[in-house]
């Protein structure tokens, strides 16, 4: 008996300490949250919506896709220090099994790597990961069922963040 109980110890202790060491792209935005320097924001999908009428169905249903996107950022200005250990612990959850990537591109000086996960023509989560030396680090996340990529970029001219119609350059004096 005291075998199996020192058996079942050792096993507990040695899933908690391995299960410690890969963190979730869900604990980081957690614990993002508590950390100084830090911009976060979740947008429920009840917030988006249809500019017109005079959209496809399909728009609507690519909508109702989506469920949540989670936003957390780490601008350059007054912690040039941080943003490379946020940067390398993105990367490394990033190159986790799960996530699939889609495509890199460099805009304006921000390097920008888009993942997945779930499969290609039913996804579950769409990660944007992007980091430039002058404007710091960050990852958004689109939660989903059955979400497909090129439905949603096609989606994005029809919707809008608020009955107001929100413009998004008003958030450009963020990055600066």
């Amino acid at each position: 008996m005291k075998k199996i109980t020192t058996l079942i110890v050792a096993f507990i202790l040695a899933f908690s300490f391995t299960s410690c060491n890969d963190e979730s792209l869900q604990s980081y935005l957690v614990k993002s949250q508590e950390k100084s320097g830090f911009i976060t924001f979740d947008v429920p999908a009840s917030i988006l919506q249809v500019k017109s009428d005079n959209v496809s169905n399909e728009t609507r249903e690519t909508l109702k896709s989506i469920k949540k996107i989670n936003v957390v950022a780490m601008l350059f200005k007054d912690n040039a220090t941080k943003i490379g250990a946020e940067k390398a612990q993105l990367v490394k959850i990033l190159k986790g099994k799960e996530y699939k990537s889609i495509m890199r591109f460099t805009e304006k000086n921000m390097k920008v790597s888009l993942y997945y996960t779930g499969d290609a023509d039913a996804i579950d989560e769409i990660i944007a990961f992007g980091y430039g030396a002058k404007q710091g680090v960050g990852v958004a996340r689109i939660l989903g069922d059955n979400m497909n990529p090129s439905k949603i970029m096609k989606m994005m001219n029809d919707v809008k963040l608020d009955s107001e119609g929100m413009n998004l350059d008003q958030f450009k004096v963020l990055f600066k």
